[in-house]
């Protein structure tokens, strides 16, 4: 799956003049938690979040060091955390180096930016025109969606197999070499030498996901490696 397939097309955003009060009205008003900072051409220049607020000088909540540590820091960065804290504008609060994505971007590498950068949101643009935004709940109603998918028929014994391996070859936490794989009516056996407790329960996911499984018996040994006990 792409950005395209699972991106809000209707973004709501804010622009770099309106002030911090209008921001968090907006971000209450339409319960989200994040806004895309946009200029007069409706291209996207920065973020703003409920993290930019904070630390703010009306909360009260803004950085107090010791004067040492101050001095350490150097004044540019106090300077910005000056702004951050007091500013009125979005354009004076926002995140401007934004993580972004375009309509064809996998999902996959929409979620590891994600996580890297530790984000719940990334615009989707093209070029610099933003057309849409994936967050977190973007990514569960996928889920869903794929969840809701069933299978036109269910396949045979043969069939179940053949994908449960194709998957299984995918893997690097499983020696197939050391596993036997027997479907009948749908029942999948497993059998053989396990090196960690865990892999069963991964190999118990594996078969729950092809379609067509019934049932999953497991009667694989588990022998831990440093005292050889079964």
């Amino acid at each position: 799956m792409k950005a395209n397939d699972v991106m809000t097309r209707d973004v709501v955003t804010i622009p770099q003049d309106a002030s911090i009060l209008q921001a968090v009205r907006l971000m209450l008003q339409k319960r989200i938690s994040g806004l895309p900072v946009v200029d007069a051409m409706g291209n996207l220049i920065g973020m703003v979040t409920e993290g930019d607020f904070l630390r703010r000088s009306e909360t009260e909540t803004q950085r107090r060091r010791p004067r040492w540590l101050e001095f350490l820091i150097g004044p540019g960065r106090l300077a910005n955390e000056y702004i951050h804290a007091s500013g009125r504008k979005v354009g004076e609060v926002m995140t401007d180096e934004v993580r972004s994505a375009t309509e064809d971007t996998p999902l996959g590498e929409i979620v590891h930016l994600m996580e890297h950068y530790r984000i719940k949101r990334v615009p989707v643009l093209r070029g610099r025109e933003l057309v849409g935004i994936i967050t977190r709940t973007n990514l569960v109603r996928a889920l869903v969606d794929r969840s809701r998918e069933t299978p036109v028929s269910s396949p045979d014994d043969t069939a179940i197999r053949e994908r449960l391996l194709v998957e299984l070859k995918k893997q690097h936490w499983i020696p197939l070499a050391m596993i036997d794989i027997v479907v009948k009516n749908g029942a999948v056996a497993y059998s053989g030498v396990l090196t960690d407790e865990r892999q069963r329960e991964a190999l118990r996911v594996a078969a729950e996901n092809v379609p067509g499984v019934k049932a999953i018996d497991d009667d694989g040994i588990w022998i831990e490696q440093v005292s050889a006990m079964l």
